[in-house]
């Protein structure tokens, strides 16, 4: 699969090769934070800053407790994990931080980068999908070895380097998290990349759960689904016509057309509804009082 934009500079590019060498080091040490330097080839590239500030008010107060792992790289040092606490530390106005030095290879580096990330869960799909390619791809690895190394079983990680098979409009999506991994692998169910592409776009605007996408992909597959078919109506709609339900007592359904959305109320008489009516309107005149 050719590299691909659209990601900052590129999805590709997030994993390209260091070339450095470095001497070893052991213990705890303390390093200025000016000699640390992030890793260009750190597989998590989405920074929350809002959970970086969260961190920084903490280190702030407490301090780093837990160690940065970095490596020497010419004279700076790169490191290898803990860039959130180096950012929160950074932001926080520490000048010094705790760090344990290595000496690490690439594949090293990469491969306690993807499993600090992968047991935080900071890593989308995506970033876990082009980590594990670039140490299959670049390191003569083989998939069992990767996942005896990340400690993952070898159909996650035949899973999750499969997402790259999409195009990229959907990879956009899921490394935007509007897509989760699930819907995903439902996507991959179809062979066209134009259908998965507007499977994708219809699970995003339905909101759709995985299994409801499941569904439809298979409705795509098999070429049952006409322009014109009727929309999948969101979860709210049978929570609502439940709770109508419950307080009408009477059956309630909630649907949704092409062009509009509807609640039908059944009712037996005109005493019914009358009931009906009065519950609705003692309902709507608290409405009225409370506003």
């Amino acid at each position: 699969m050719a590299n691909k934009g659209g990601l900052g500079k590129g999805l590709g590019a997030l994993f390209s090769d260091a070339s450095q060498e470095s001497k070893m080091e052991t213990g705890v040490n303390e390093l200025n934070i000016n000699q640390i330097e992030p890793n260009p080839d750190q597989p998590r590239t989405d920074i929350d800053e809002e959970r970086i500030a969260e961190l920084s008010a903490s280190v702030a107060l407490h301090g780093v407790l837990q160690p940065i792992m970095v490596r020497p790289v010419g004279d700076k040092y790169q490191i290898i994990a803990g860039e959130r606490r180096w950012r929160a530390a950074r932001l926080a106005g520490l000048e010094k931080v705790p760090v344990i030095i290595r000496s690490t290879g690439d594949t090293e580096t990469l491969e306690i980068a993807l499993i600090e990330n992968l047991q935080r869960e900071d890593l989308n799909a995506i970033e876990a999908a082009y980590g594990y390619k670039r140490l299959l791809d670049q390191h003569d690895m083989t998939q069992a070895e990767l996942a005896e190394r990340v400690s993952k079983s070898r159909s996650a990680i035949t899973n999750t380097i499969r997402l790259l098979d999409l195009p990229e409009e959907v990879q956009e999506l899921l490394y935007a998290g509007k897509l989760t991994a699930g819907h995903a692998r439902a996507v991959l169910s179809l062979a066209d990349d134009e259908a998965r592409v507007k499977l994708a776009h219809k699970i995003v605007e339905g909101n759709l759960s995985v299994r409801e996408a499941e569904g439809l992909a298979r409705l795509f597959e098999g070429g049952a689904l006409p322009k014109s078919a009727r929309p999948i109506a969101p979860k709210s709609y049978k929570t609502v016509a439940r709770k109508l339900r419950k307080m009408l007592e009477s059956k309630v359904r909630v649907k949704q057309t092409k062009d509009k959305s509807k609640i039908e109320i059944e009712f037996e008489d005109e005493d019914d509804l009358m009931r009906i009516f009065n519950i609705l309107s003692g309902v709507s005149k608290e409405y009225e009082e409370l506003n």
